[in-house]
């Protein structure tokens, strides 16, 4: 069992005791498990519920940063619940790699496609994911394709919104309750842009240099041959103290961008939906 280290609120205290009450009485699961806030929260309490009965599955693309790959790994050993990695080919489908506003179905669809069919071969009976209550509002497709395909999500079902999640992988003690939301890097592309592999480790190692520079929370978006830098309103003004902007300049030209920039805007999760 986790123990509480830090004080929530009644209702943040009533929502563990039914989600860890949900868990207890399931017969053995298997978790999406991205590395993120989210699934790393469902994964740690399934397991602290189930035990072995409890596996963490994570999809790997080009479109999952190695660093968190990395982070994924470390996070089920630091837990304790068994890992599996699974490649995933959603970049080999059109419904995916041209980028269409639907690209998040068929990447989910993609995933549990093996989810699904390592649950049933390994014989865990229901598949979770760490969808919660404010995803529910955003423009979330893949959402969809994980009900087309059984999935359950426990957060959204006992209505834990980001800052419930937050709050309580904090009084548990997850070192990485504050960790920043970090969307696949197809994410960066503006719908109708191709995606591939090629582009996605141009994005990668962009957002590597920057945040190698100390930024932690930041997005490059890419259209076409243009980089579009985000980070949050409170950074930018020591951006240019903390980089020497030629010195980027020249490394996300030899990465293959001809014209970088610093979106004003400040970083905002979700921007290309509008």
């Amino acid at each position: 069992m986790f123990n509480q280290l830090e004080t929530l609120s009644d209702e943040q205290i009533e929502k563990l005791y039914k989600i860890r009450k949900y868990l207890k009485n399931l017969d053995s699961v298997c978790i999406a498990y991205s590395g993120g806030v989210d699934s790393t929260l469902v994964a740690s309490l399934a397991f602290e519920q189930l035990g072995s009965k409890a596996i963490a599955i994570t999809g790997i693309s080009p479109a999952l940063a190695n660093t968190l790959r990395e982070e994924a790994k470390s996070q089920a050993k630091w837990i304790g619940v068994k890992h599996l990695e699974v490649k995933t080919s959603e970049l080999d489908q059109s419904s995916y790699s041209k980028n269409p506003k639907d690209r998040c179905f068929s990447c989910k669809k993609e995933l549990h496609k093996h989810t699904s069919y390592l649950s049933k071969k390994l014989n865990y009976k229901i598949v979770l994911d760490g969808v919660n209550l404010d995803d529910l509002k955003d423009y979330r497709p893949g959402i969809e394709a994980a009900k087309d395909a059984g999935v359950v999500s426990p957060l959204a079902k006992f209505k834990f919104s980001k800052q419930d999640i937050r709050d309580i992988s904090k009084s548990l003690g997850f070192p990485w309750w504050d960790k920043p939301a970090q969307p696949c890097l197809s994410s960066r592309f503006p719908y109708g842009h191709e995606i591939t592999s090629e582009r996605l480790v141009m994005v990668e190692k962009a957002e590597e240099y920057l945040k190698e520079g100390g930024l932690s929370d930041v997005r490059v978006r890419c259209q076409g041959s243009t980089a579009r830098i985000e980070v949050p309103k409170h950074e930018l003004k020591d951006f240019f103290n903390r980089y020497d902007l030629s010195e980027l300049v020249k490394y996300f030209s030899n990465l293959g961008f001809n014209c970088t920039s610093l979106d004003l805007e400040g970083l905002i999760s979700g921007k290309l939906n509008r």
